[in-house]
């Protein structure tokens, strides 16, 4: 049995979420790997992060940059989970978590100027709570088990500023 890790860099743009089509770099990693038969799983080690399987819908919105399905899909969960614009609506983030953050080494970098305002991504956590952070996949013979237009997605929820992402890719087979 062989197990191969690679980690994906990616960035994200802040703003609106930053949806990134990750099916070339799966790909490439499961060439790589040299297995033939097992699976494969993607994982986001991000809590404001997710990673799904949707089909690549060729339209592109051109207001947000966003496929159409990505489009549908942040409408629907804005409707169950608003975008994080004010204090007052979501519990989090409460005052011990400010103090925590205002503590770390780099807490600039998460409170540009002492503005608290910046961690206003509830919804973000949520977001990437519903979908998950990981999804398996099957390698058949040496080549990633989808259909035509399957395609693997890995979405940063968090509005408050770009960053640098990672996504992790685990291959165990043969």
């Amino acid at each position: 049995m062989k197990v191969y890790k690679e980690t994906i860099k990616l960035q994200s743009k802040g703003g609106n979420p930053t949806f990134l089509n990750i099916t070339p770099e799966v790909r490439a990693a499961i060439a790589a790997s040299g297995v033939q038969n097992g699976i494969c799983t993607v994982i986001s080690p991000h809590t404001t992060c997710a990673v799904f399987f949707e089909e690549f819908a060729h339209d592109i919105d051109e207001a947000t940059g966003m496929e159409s399905l990505q489009v549908d899909l942040n409408n629907a969960l804005k409707k169950i989970i608003p975008d994080h614009l004010k204090k007052e609506q979501f519990v989090y983030p409460g005052e011990e978590h400010y103090k925590a953050v205002e503590s770390w080494p780099d807490a600039e970098a998460y409170l540009p100027g002492g503005d608290r305002t910046a961690l206003f991504n509830g919804d973000a956590h949520l977001k990437a709570s519903i979908l998950g952070s990981s999804e398996t996949f099957e390698v058949d013979n040496g080549k990633l088990g989808v259909g035509t237009t399957g395609y693997i997605y890995f979405v940063d929820f968090d509005r408050t500023r770009p960053r640098p992402r990672k996504c992790k890719v685990v291959i165990i087979g043969e």
